[in-house]
């Protein structure tokens, strides 16, 4: 061996020797993926989108992207085999038979996965559904007439009365187990009615069983639907849908249960401070709790550092039933911690104070915390503080 081969041998073997980071190393052979790994691809960038825009993807806008996820959800939605493959990973719901394709034909023009063809790639965008549908021609063809619709005729017409004379308000949707027999909500503008709540049923999907409740749900057009609870809540999260609801600010026994005690207020204060810091921030508002009429418990407000030493207007006034008033508190005060009011002050005395219960958020978003707290939903909502509404996380926890 020549003095330069053997020169560059040891060269070599010193490179290699060096080589910490495994760059000499020969790459390991790509792991092909199987259908199983596409079909959850697929659907983690549908969560993915759902997690970052508080909604499914639409397979009817004109944004490419978005329209090839929504064309995608459909694909799974329609063939209960590739829905259970993926069932393990729907943190948010997203894979709720009510939405499915109403035909093979709509099936196959939504087939961007291509995974009813050949084994080509799941990003392959040339072949993208080219019929639009309109929202409205989806829900039209999803209900029915409803042939006794007069015997509920007069019930939108004293619910709209309500509305016009303030004996109702439209409050925003503040979950599913408000989905109940006798509810009426506003979904794009069109007054329903919840007839019927059906016997549960459970439904394996994923290894795990589901409940679930059909509905009757009566529209003022003169059309129904039987849509599932967890159908109607979705679509009424999705198009920010209303509740038609008694116009105070009352918990009223129906949403407590059977209870008959009054154990206490949950108060929301307005600042009338004339400080700069304080009169210039927009939806700041105090989320107290008192077991005494709450015009007393504010009377000394200008000298007291948790009033922020200024007169208060008092906003809304809960009168809570068979609820302990400070944990309700709490759980408030948890949902709006990331827009706690970050302020100290120095009291009478001299002392620095830091008040915890203001918070710079919207009267709304209070109105639908404390609902949606009472009945059990809030712990799947987060609350955003960029939109000002609350995010829909899944049944069961923190997923996102």
């Amino acid at each position: 061996m020549s003095e330069d081969n053997r020169n560059l041998e040891a060269l070599l073997d010193a490179a290699i020797a060096s080589d910490e980071d495994g760059l000499l190393e020969e790459p390991t052979k790509k792991h092909k993926l199987t259908r199983e790994d596409r079909l959850g691809q697929g659907f983690l960038e549908i969560a993915k989108f759902y997690r970052t825009h508080g909604r499914r993807p639409s397979p009817h806008t004109h944004d490419i992207a978005e329209r090839r996820l929504g064309a995608r959800l459909d694909g799974f939605l329609a063939d209960e085999v590739r829905a259970d493959a993926v069932a393990d990973l729907d943190d948010f719901g997203l894979l709720d038979p009510e939405s499915a394709p109403k035909n093979v034909d709509e099936l196959l023009a939504h087939d961007d996965l291509d995974l009813l063809g050949g084994d080509d790639d799941i990003f392959d965008l040339t072949t993208l559904p080219a019929r639009i549908v309109t929202d409205k021609d989806v829900e039209v063809a999803k209900r029915k007439k409803a042939r006794d619709f007069r015997q509920f005729e007069n019930l939108f017409k004293i619910k709209h009365a309500e509305l016009a004379t303030g004996e109702a308000i439209l409050r925003n949707f503040s979950g599913v187990s408000t989905i109940r027999q006798g509810s009426f909500f506003v979904l794009g503008g069109v007054m329903l009615f919840v007839s019927e709540v059906g016997e549960r049923d459970y439904k394996m999907s994923g290894g795990s069983s589901r409940p679930r409740e059909r509905l009757r749900v009566i529209f003022e057009n003169g059309t129904e639907s039987s849509m599932y609870r967890t159908s109607l809540a979705i679509r009424l999260a999705e198009q920010n849908g209303r509740a038609v609801v008694p116009a105070d600010h009352v918990l009223s026994l129906d949403e407590l249960g059977d209870a008959d005690i009054e154990t206490g207020h949950i108060y929301v204060l307005r600042s009338l401070s004339t400080d700069p810091q304080i009169a210039g921030l927009e939806h700041l508002h105090k989320i107290g709790f008192s077991t005494t009429p709450v015009s007393q418990r504010i009377k000394n407000a200008i000298n007291e550092p948790t009033y922020l030493m200024a007169p208060v207007e008092v906003v809304a006034d809960y009168r809570v039933y068979n609820v302990r008033p400070s944990a309700l508190e709490r759980l408030i005060h948890r949902i709006f911690s990331d827009v706690r009011l970050n302020l100290s002050q120095v009291g009478p005395n001299g002392e620095i104070y830091n008040p915890s219960e203001w918070f710079i958020v919207p009267i709304d978003a209070i109105d639908q915390a404390i609902e949606m707290t009472v009945n059990g939903d809030i712990t799947d909502f987060t609350y955003d503080p960029t939109t000002q509404t609350f995010i829909y996380r899944g049944s069961g926890g923190d997923r996102g």
